[in-house]
């Protein structure tokens, strides 16, 4: 269709050769037709051409399929004109012209409709290239932040300050990583399952455990980036402190993570480590500064969520139940 529209001397030769070929057939077909089908082969090559060349290549082949019927197909024979053929001719004209007409408002609407899905394509690659940078400065502005923690730690001598500002900084580059992570056009088509088992595994790889087997089951779920951002920064506080607690002296260890649907519209995380558990048997966040429980506080809360610490089995447990 495009080459016919783009090459007027295509579109004008099927027009031509579309009448042609129509008047073969129906002159080969005179002696099995009984009287009355004058333009019964030229209606399809009209509508044809219309709808493959456009407006003028239709109405140039619908004025030759015209004559050529007039001429040889209704009697009296020749360009001879009585009431009869006169009335054939209208019906002639009044049908090829709904047809072309018709035609012709559809190729517009086509027309109409192929630029505006154009420039939809081209307002929305802007604003995901424009989304995209904005991700990457932030991540970029958490890494500087991390640099400037660095800075400021080689001024202090207090070991405990130094400590604080390290575990900021290493917060920090986590969360840099993720928040590339996620937002990489790369790793959209992830599901949940599997952008949490390639966190989990970066993790393991930044902590130079690689005795550690982290085991991720995530079915039933599913999260937009901004909520899935929020999980996964939850999921490498905790498997972070794993990292930091359950494994020490161990050159192997196991995390879990088991994320489910529950019957009443929410969801269960499940993070689990083999290690020696927690050294408060019924840990609770209130009334605890630590960085890590209050970011994780933190975290549940942007997800409507609750933390809990369940017991049972070896190891430390952390459960979240939030909205699905």
């Amino acid at each position: 269709m495009r080459l016919f529209q783009q090459n007027i001397v295509f579109a004008y030769g099927l027009a031509i050769l579309s009448a042609a070929l129509a008047f073969y057939v129906r002159w080969l077909l005179d002696g099995v037709l009984p009287p009355g089908f004058p333009y019964l082969t030229f209606f399809p090559a009209v509508i044809l051409t219309a709808f493959l060349a456009g407006l003028w290549p239709g109405i140039l082949c619908a004025a030759l399929s015209g004559l050529a019927a007039w001429w040889f197909f209704i009697p009296p024979l020749g360009f001879s004109l009585s009431a009869a053929s006169g009335l054939t001719l209208v019906f002639f004209v009044f049908v090829v012209a709904v047809d072309i007409t018709v035609i012709e408002l559809m190729r517009r609407a086509m027309t109409s409709l192929g630029a505006e899905q154009a420039l939809t394509a081209q307002l929305y690659e802007r604003q995901r290239v424009m989304f995209q940078e904005l991700q990457h400065r932030v991540a970029n502005n958490m890494t500087f932040v991390a640099a400037l923690l660095q800075i400021k730690k080689r001024a202090i001598n207090n070991p405990q300050a130094s400590a604080a500002l390290d575990e900021a900084r290493e917060r920090l580059v986590t969360m840099a990583q993720i928040h590339r992570r996620l937002y990489d056009p790369a790793t959209l088509e992830l599901s949940v399952e599997g952008s949490l088992r390639e966190l989990c595994d970066d993790l393991v790889q930044a902590a130079g455990a690689e005795g550690v087997a982290c085991s991720v089951r995530a079915d039933g779920v599913d999260l937009d980036t901004t909520r899935l951002v929020t999980l996964s920064l939850l999921v490498a506080e905790v498997v972070t402190n794993s990292l930091k607690h359950a494994f020490e002296g161990r050159a192997s260890g196991q995390i879990t993570i088991d994320l489910a649907p529950l019957d009443d519209d929410r969801a269960a995380l499940v993070i689990a480590d083999d290690g020696p558990g927690f050294p408060d048997p019924n840990p609770d966040l209130e009334g605890r500064s630590s960085l890590g429980f209050g970011i994780m506080q933190s975290l549940a809360g942007q997800l409507d969520g609750a933390l809990d610490f369940p017991a049972g089995g070896s190891g430390a447990r952390v459960r979240l139940i939030f909205p699905s």
